[in-house]
């Protein structure tokens, strides 16, 4: 079941995603008159970052409601699948954060954006990389073999070698690709961050679990991602890249 994007929810409960993602942006380094790509724009956050560094900017994103969010901060947003990239050579460079892994076709959106960048466009961006929540990930598929249900993962995180090997095959020359460990404070707390990623998940219990199912995942987790003041803290890992169009 694919994953549906709320822009008010999202904005109240993952905040923090884009409050994190400078780090990126600057290892981007966004100059004045340069054409960029923001893939997996989401409602816009970001995007809005790389316009007032003086770039023209084309949000790209699948969800409508965050088209309209990315829209409504007057930003130029398109609802595109980023598996099937409409550009060719357009681009200085393309941009993305925190949406790469959550992309089924990971190899066909690499591809389509090497088309979208002219002759050694920059690429750079974040996702998730391997053991990303994977206390939260491990969690949920004990509560789901509770239920009889073994779950499908509606996410992949990747290593920096198989990372670095599909950049390669879609016709870029890596230039780093490291996973960096990054422990997040989830300040709406663990059920909210749940509610807000893992619907496809809990989505996949029969309809009498899924009433429940939060609550025996917090249990799960709660020795290890819940201090003592009762703050969450979620187990996050992030691959974080630059690569050029070779």
């Amino acid at each position: 079941m694919a994953q549906t994007w709320n822009a008010a929810d999202y904005a109240a409960t993952a905040r923090f995603v884009a409050d994190l993602g400078q780090p990126v942006l600057d290892l981007l380094a966004p100059r004045p008159g340069e054409r960029i790509l923001d893939v997996g724009c989401g409602d816009g956050a970001l995007t809005e970052k790389l316009v007032e560094a003086g770039a023209t900017v084309v949000g790209a994103d699948p969800a409508p409601d965050f088209v309209a969010a990315a829209v409504a901060r007057g930003l130029d947003a398109r609802r595109l699948d980023a598996q099937a990239l409409p550009f060719d050579r357009e681009f200085d460079a393309v941009f993305t954060n925190a949406a790469l892994h959550w992309i089924p076709d990971l190899d066909a959106a690499l591809r389509g954006i090497r088309r979208a960048l002219r002759p050694a466009g920059r690429f750079v961006g974040e996702c998730g990389g391997h053991g990303n929540v994977a206390a939260i990930s491990t969690a949920l598929r004990a509560v789901g073999r509770q239920h009889g249900v073994d779950v499908h993962m509606p996410w992949h995180y990747p290593t920096a070698a198989d990372f670095t090997r599909r950049l390669a095959a879609a016709g870029f020359t890596p230039a780093s690709v490291e996973v960096i460990p990054r422990p997040t404070p989830l300040p709406s707390g663990m059920a909210a961050w749940l509610r807000t990623f893992a619907g496809p998940i809990l989505e996949q219990l029969p309809p009498a679990a899924q009433a429940t199912a939060v609550d025996e995942v917090l249990d799960l987790l709660r020795w290890s991602l819940c201090d003592e003041r009762g703050q969450w803290t979620a187990d996050y890992v992030r691959l974080r890249f630059a690569a050029r169009a070779a």
